[in-house]
């Protein structure tokens, strides 16, 4: 039995396209196409959250808010209707450490969402 066949780089990853040399969407189009791969090599600390269709409850979450945090950058992902569970987007957080980008990740995350809700 199969549950998943997914030929895509994985939303685990897409801190990627922030924080390393070669992303994992650029990584899969050298595979695909029998190029040379390239660096893996992380260039900086990173953590993601991902942004699921709740935050959407309220009305538009406080994008201003969360990107007023140093080190963080908001991904789109273009789905128009959001939806209780599916994933809309991510914001990546590049910090000096681990920990900081963490708690700068998580810090932003909790800013998408308006005081009143």
């Amino acid at each position: 039995m199969i549950n998943e066949l997914a030929p895509r780089p994985h939303n685990s990853g897409h801190f990627t396209i922030d924080a390393c040399v070669t992303s994992q969407f650029e990584q899969q189009v050298r595979a695909i196409c029998g190029l040379p791969l390239g660096s893996t090599e992380q260039l900086r600390p990173a953590a993601m959250a991902n942004l699921l269709g709740d935050l959407w409850e309220h009305g538009e979450p406080d994008w201003n808010a969360a990107l007023a945090i140093p080190g963080v950058k908001l991904h789109l992902y273009g789905k128009h209707a959001p939806r209780s569970g599916r994933k809309m987007g991510h914001l990546t957080a590049l910090a000096e450490t681990t920990a900081e980008a963490k708690a700068n990740v998580e810090e932003a995350r909790r800013q998408l969402t308006p005081k009143h809700a």
